[in-house]
């Protein structure tokens, strides 16, 4: 070999040390991510007496969340705003609390911390256990994770069985609770009052959407027909609940080795613990049985003293409560010393909050009303505003009103305003006088939808029941029923809004979200709106055309329709990128007057940081 030769194989050997130790060293770090990003290596510090503010005696806050998902859905809430909600609870001074203070403090008399907080999470899930366990270890909070003593078995891997649990309990960060022995809904009518019967938690959930609010939970009633009479004595309704409790018991004290401590009771607020004297009679004796304390309300957050320890109550925060609103319900249940959450405070400080609470995060302005009222907010340099194009993405709730004001004089008292209001675009004016109505556009037309008739809806709706009962059903002697009465109905002649059939108006839900790309121009005598970049309005003529401030605004519409037992005073503005510029003769190089999003370093630092949290994301998602 010569010298040459000698001296490329070093280099080359050389070079691959150097690319193994990179390799080495890459994994090692993504291991450590992972590894970092899933498992727990502390243990859950309980409160003490040294560390903890005690005042006067103000009971303890009860938060239930129905679950925890990597990015939040429609029901379960996102661990970064789960651990956002966490967070602005910790600088509130909240102290997470177990059950057995619970239990001593209605026993004993036990003192609690000022702001005591008792956290749980619903259904068992598995996801709720990853995703929150690490945001509990961050603030040393503890937490009950509720199961279905039914879900122990089945084969469904959504759900955490007994050997998982019985892991989770070691470090101190859960303690176990249950909703019971199952979920299982009894006396289902539709939307039009046609009797469903009984159906588990898959042939409901497929179902949402044809279900009104005329149902219930398995232990809450008597087992009932079409005409709302019992089909069972008050022994077999007896005998049915007990069955439940004594499965619930069994499962709990084989599996786990004891019956949880904690009761949340499904379905919450009915009369006492359940719609009808007879059922809540038993429902009480079981559960005073087997249960140390009940969570039977919902709603409210706050217990006090002299709450009767089975007569709880909890508040379920919805996935999409920003921190303020979740806030706000908690300082009007009478809780003090309850401080909103700025967000960016430089941004934060170049508004007037006039009423309500703000918080600036992620280039978004979230504006929270206070309860059953309003929220409004004021641009505070911006009273030459004239001609400008505004730009946002707007994206509070449907059900509710989000406003933009310009060209407002000081008080809101004259103006042009742009608003959504259950799902909406109104266009309106005030100058000197009423308000006035410009436009209004229904945004589902907008959208290309067509309003179907009562007739029509009624087939859809019997179509999609059939379909599900159909494909579900116990037996292929009643699938073949089912698929039959399908055939039926799909040739069934439904009259049309056009033939002379009354129009269904659907019920808006009052949870149904918004996003919409908003741009407003307006110069002169003359305002255009275009939603999603389409034309709503355009060269829509306006009478005030004095310079005025910027205004933002939110309306509480009023509690609405949720399909599940939850009501909500409280409503949140959602503002995402809000952008004002100058119009020019030209309409080039538009001189930019107001700008929520982050420029310069800050920009470039944020930049980064979501890019890494989208790396960590796709980590934890592949491996």
């Amino acid at each position: 070999m010569t010298l040459a030769d000698k001296e490329f194989t070093s280099k080359r050997n050389r070079v691959k040390r150097i690319r193994t130790v990179i390799e080495v060293i890459v994994i090692a770090v993504l291991l450590y991510i992972i590894i970092n990003a899933l498992f727990v290596f502390s243990k859950y510090k309980p409160f003490s007496l040294n560390d903890t503010e005690f005042g006067t005696d103000e009971g303890f806050v009860a938060i239930s969340y129905f679950g925890v998902d990597r990015t939040g859905t429609n029901v379960l809430i996102g661990k970064e705003q789960l651990e956002h909600h966490l967070e602005v609870l910790k600088k509130n001074g909240f102290v997470t609390i177990t059950g057995k203070d619970v239990q001593d403090y209605y026993a004993k008399g036990k003192a609690l911390p000022k702001h005591s907080l008792y956290l749980n999470f619903e259904d068992g899930r598995r996801d709720t256990a990853v995703f929150a366990e690490k945001i509990l270890e961050k603030f040393n909070y503890h937490a009950t994770i509720s199961t279905y003593a039914e879900n122990l078995h089945n084969n469904d891997n959504k759900f955490l069985k007994a050997q998982e649990l019985n892991a989770f309990l070691e470090n101190g960060f859960w303690e176990l609770g249950t909703n019971g022995y199952r979920l299982y809904y009894i006396n289902v009518f539709d939307r039009w009052k046609n009797y469903l019967g009984n159906m588990n938690p898959l042939v409901y959930s497929h179902l949402t959407g044809v279900i009104g609010r005329n149902y219930n939970h398995y232990l809450m009633d008597y087992i009932r027909d079409d005409k709302d009479f019992p089909v069972e004595s008050y022994q077999a309704m007896k005998d049915r609940i007990t069955d439940d409790y004594t499965m619930l018991r069994d499962i709990y004290t084989k599996d786990i080795g004891f019956v949880p401590e904690a009761y949340t009771l499904m379905h919450a607020n009915t009369n006492r613990y359940g719609n009808n004297e007879d059922v809540s009679q038993v429902n009480e004796q079981w559960l005073r049985k087997l249960f140390k304390f009940t969570f039977n309300r919902e709603g409210y957050c706050h217990n006090l003293r002299n709450s009767s320890i089975h007569d709880l109550t909890r508040m379920e925060p919805r996935s999409y409560w920003s921190a303020n609103h979740l806030l706000m319900r908690i300082k009007y249940d009478d809780v003090p010393d309850i401080k909103f959450e700025p967000g960016d405070e430089n941004q934060y400080r170049e508004w007037d909050i006039v009423k309500g609470a703000a918080e600036f995060r992620d280039e978004t302005i979230i504006l929270t009303t206070i309860p059953k009222e309003n929220a409004l907010m004021r641009l505070k340099d911006s009273s030459g505003f004239n001609n400008v194009r505004l730009t946002c993405d707007v994206k509070g709730n449907k059900y509710g009103t989000q406003q933009i004001y310009l060209r407002s004089d000081e008080n809101a008292a004259n103006y042009i305003a742009v608003a959504f209001k259950n799902n909406h675009l109104i266009i309106e004016e005030k100058a000197g006088g009423a308000p006035k109505k410009l436009k209004d556009v229904d945004l589902f037309v907008f959208d290309g939808g067509k309003y179907h008739s009562i007739d029509e809806d009624k087939r859809e709706v019997a179509i999609k029941e059939r379909e599900i009962f159909g494909r579900y059903a116990p037996n292929t002697a009643t699938g073949r029923r089912q698929l039959e009465k399908l055939k039926a109905e799909r040739e069934r002649k439904a009259f049309s809004v056009e033939e002379g059939g009354a129009p269904y108006i659907p019920t808006m839900s009052y949870h149904a979200r918004m996003d919409r790309k908003l741009e407003i121009r307006l110069q002169g005598n003359m305002i255009t709106v275009l939603l999603d970049g389409k034309p709503a309005v355009e060269n829509l003529k306006i009478e005030r055309n004095q310079p005025g401030f910027l205004w933002l605004g939110a309306i509480w519409p009023d509690y609405g329709y949720s399909q599940t037992n939850l009501a909500d005073d409280v409503y949140d503005g959602v503002f995402s990128g809000l952008k004002v510029e100058e119009l020019t003769a030209d309409n080039n190089n538009l001189p930019v007057l107001y700008d929520v999003h982050y420029t310069g370093l800050e920009g470039f630092k944020r930049s980064v940081k979501h890019k890494w949290e989208a790396v960590l994301d796709w980590l934890l998602a592949t491996f």
